[in-house]
């Protein structure tokens, strides 16, 4: 069956198919019961076409299924392809939010414009949202730290081999239901520092959200979980502190001052920004600096530095028990830190579940 539906902007209208072998009420609930994270997806996906001559066109939801593409597609070859990450909460009347879903939409703008690809209006981003949640709103788990996960992406579709910005590309959502991250609450984690390997240069496409970026931490990822880690943390010019393999970093000093690195190789954390904003509602200081690896040892060595967490999209906050290198380690024992990190973590995802009032008008609603 093939719907038509107004989009936000008057020039593009949605063709919304539905799936014919959408899950059963009984089937889609026993996957909400322990969805785990990246193992299940919903029955629709977003799909609308970019080209050099049409611009954006033809948006569409329709069945989730396997994506049509030409072995000579430029993603293939080479890597022109940028991605974001976010997340629709079901609050206690069960109507359905996202969270500063426009900074993603900015940030996927950023990223694309890096990676030589068109940049996708925030109306548009913002509604495609809508239309998937439209069909698949049933999907938004409702137990305590679930949610479901919003995976926009977009990536070079011509069929060409030689080195340009491809002239065809294609804009997608899928969503799959998430669990709690923390099921027997939150743990402070290890974290490796490798020396080895970059994850970003200057000039390079730190500060994109591309996939290669990610693909570089894999190796360095899988030694930090020989070594006992569950992240890995990257220096930029091997002396300052950049971000983990997928989250950022803060420290937090002995006066309540929270710092965190500051390059043009770190991907401007969406839940940092955030976390940052609370803390300084509450009176902190924060300084968006350059740091070293030198001052965290220092600075933990004289008690100057009491903490550190790291924050993400996906585990919110989490404190960092400690850092682990070839020849030496940082650890952090002391509660006020972590306490500070939880409390925080407390605050921001009660907003983003409506139990917590929103001063700064984070939250969009997606079911209206």
């Amino acid at each position: 069956m093939t719907i038509d539906l107004p989009l936000a902007r008057p020039d593009l209208t949605w063709a919304v198919t539905t799936n014919d072998n959408a899950k059963s009420a009984e089937e889609r609930d026993a996957i909400l019961a322990d969805p785990g994270f990246g193992n299940h997806f919903t029955d629709h996906m977003v799909d609308v076409c970019w080209s050099a001559r049409g611009g954006w066109h033809r948006p569409r939801v329709s069945p989730y299924g396997p994506i049509p593409l030409d072995p000579a597609a430029a993603v293939l070859h080479y890597a022109q392809e940028v991605f974001e990450g976010m997340k629709a909460y079901r609050h206690g009347d069960g109507s359905i939010w996202t969270f500063r879903p426009y900074e993603n939409a900015a940030r996927m703008q950023r990223s694309a414009r890096r990676m030589a690809l068109p940049e996708l209006p925030s109306d548009y981003f913002i509604d495609s949202l809508k239309q998937l949640i439209a069909v698949d709103g049933a999907w938004v788990p409702s137990a305590d730290g679930t949610s479901l996960y919003l995976r926009p992406f977009m990536f070079a579709k011509e069929a060409f081999l030689g080195v340009r910005p491809a002239q065809k590309v294609g804009y997608y959502v899928i969503a799959s239901p998430a669990g709690a991250y923390f099921t027997g609450g939150v743990q402070p984690v290890n974290i490796w520092l490798s020396t080895d390997y970059a994850r970003a240069g200057k000039g390079g496409t730190g500060a994109a959200k591309t996939g290669g970026n990610y693909a570089s931490s894999l190796l360095p990822q899988a030694e930090a979980y020989e070594k006992g880690c569950q992240q890995v943390l990257f220096l930029d010019e091997g002396e300052y502190l950049e971000e983990l393999g997928g989250m950022n970093i803060v420290l937090v000093r002995r006066d309540g001052t929270l710092v965190t690195p500051e390059s043009d190789t770190i991907l401007e954390g969406i839940t940092r920004d955030s976390i940052l904003q609370l803390a300084s509602d509450r009176g902190h200081t924060v300084e968006r600096r350059r740091v070293t690896i030198t001052e965290w040892r220092e600075g933990v060595a004289s008690g100057e530095i009491v903490g550190a967490f790291a924050c993400g999209t996906a585990a919110v906050v989490v404190p960092i028990g400690r850092l682990l290198a070839e020849d030496f380690e940082i650890v952090h024992s002391g509660p006020a830190a972590d306490e500070l990190a939880l409390s925080l973590r407390a605050e921001l995802t009660g907003i983003q579940y409506g139990r917590v009032e929103d001063r700064h008008g984070w939250m969009q609603r997606l079911d209206a």
